[in-house]
Order: structure tokens, then C-alpha cells, then sequence
């Protein structure tokens, strides 16, 4: 991630367990960063060991037949993660969710779109946000896609006392800032996928913002690697 703060590099795992058919244990945002500062933040962040998000995702409804799934998740950011690098605020932050995803053109495309809700466990410690993003793919030759997203934040609250930055932090970070309440900002996804089988793919994508405001993020590049067993 880079901005007008600096450039932070984040390496996470993310687990996800079948505890049943329908309920699933996962844990996200569990990893490192490594900060190179040349912004406001040059003497606040630092390298240091994220928090460690876990919780439950439940399928209220699923059709192989025509590929249309609907889950409902929660999570908790706990915080155990290094100061230095802006993690272990407060409490710890809630994330409830909501996604529902959609099977195309006889399996040749797919839609995901998912609305979520952050709520810091200290209100006025953090920044209180929700947002929506929206998934397309689309299968380009038999084991690469070409994926797109389109991301929109919306900040309901904001710290009741820090530094007058006017940033939430995106995704990576909730941070202790004021002059954040009703900000907006909403980001753009290219990249590719590559599904050589239904146990591992990889991926590369771009993100940049696409509103006026651009919080803490200038672009991204995320890249990925998933295992299913």
C-alpha cells in the first residue's frame, strides 16, 4: 500500500475451516508489515505484527445447481498486534457482514458483492465505517480470469481525540484520528486470476482510488495465493 503517508508492505494468512456444512471458522489480517515512511507518519508507524482478526461465517443459503450462494459472517480484530505499527488501539474492532454471490454465463463469470460493517469495541478510540464492495470475473482462456472491484468506504464516526489527519486508515488500519466523520472514499481493483484446478489459485491486482478522496491509499498491489482442501 502506498500514499501520501508512506508505504506500508503487509504479508497475512487467511484461514478458513468447514466446522460444518453451513458454519465456517475464519481468520484473516494475521501477518507483518513493514513500513517505509515519508509522510506525517514517518515517526508513528513502524514495522510490527498486525492483529489477529478471527471469527464465524454461516451460509444461510447455497444452490450448486445454480450457483447462488448468501452468508453472513462476524469477526474480531483482537488486539494483539505491535503498536509501533498502529495495531493493539483500543479494545479491538467488530466486522459484521453480509455477501451474496452469483454464478454467470454458465460458470464463465462471476458476481460477489458484500456490505460490512466496522465497529470499534471503543466507540470514540477508533473510527466507526461501513462499506460495500462489489466482485466481477470472468474467464478469459480455460485457467485465467480477468477479475474487477469496486470498493466504497463511508466513515459514521471518528476518534474523539488524536491528530486532526483526517484518515480512517482503509483497511489495513483503524486509526485514532479526528475530522474523519462522513468522509467517502470509494477504489477500483484490475487483475488476474489463474485457476488451474479447484484446489489453488493465484492472483494479481492493482487497486487505486477513484474519488476525490483518497484516505491513506495512492495504489496497491495485492498479490495471492489460495489452497483449498
Amino acid at each position: 500500500m502506498s500514499g501520501a503517508y508512506g508505504e506500508v508492505q503487509l504479508l497475512a494468512g487467511q484461514f478458513r475451516i468447514a466446522l460444518t456444512e453451513r458454519l465456517s471458522l475464519i481468520a484473516v489480517k494475521d501477518g507483518y508489515f513493514w513500513a517505509q515512511n515519508n509522510g506525517v507518519m514517518s515517526n508513528v508507524l513502524n514495522d510490527g505484527w498486525a492483529d489477529i482478526t478471527a471469527g464465524l461465517k454461516y451460509n444461510l443459503y447455497r444452490d450448486t445447481e445454480t450457483g447462488t450462494l448468501l452468508s453472513l459472517g462476524g469477526t474480531y480484530e483482537i488486539p494483539l498486534g505491535d503498536r509501533r505499527a498502529l495495531q493493539a488501539i483500543g479494545n479491538g474492532e467488530f466486522h459484521l457482514f453480509s455477501s451474496f454471490a452469483q454464478r454467470l454465463l454458465d460458470g464463465n463469470a462471476h458476481y460477489m458483492t458484500t456490505v460490512g460493517w466496522r465497529l470499534p469495541a471503543e466507540s470514540g478510540v477508533q473510527t466507526e465505517s461501513i462499506h460495500w464492495s462489489n466482485h466481477l470475473d470472468l474467464r478469459v482462456t480455460k485457467t485465467l480470469y480477468a477479475v474487477t472491484e469496486v470498493v466504497w468506504w463511508h466513515w459514521l464516526d471518528e476518534a474523539n481525540a488524536g491528530l486532526p489527519v483526517g484518515v480512517g486508515g482503509h483497511d489495513a488500519f483503524n486509526l485514532p484520528f479526528t475530522n474523519v466523520e462522513g468522509n467517502d472514499l470509494v477504489t477500483q481493483s484490475v487483475g488476474a486470476k489463474y485457476k488451474p484446478n479447484g484446489c489453488f489459485e493465484a492472483g494479481l491486482a492493482y487497486e487505486f482510488p477513484i474519488s476525490d478522496f483518497q484516505d491513506v491509499l495512492d495504489y496497491r498491489i495485492q498479490a495471492d495465493l489460495i489452497f483449498r482442501y
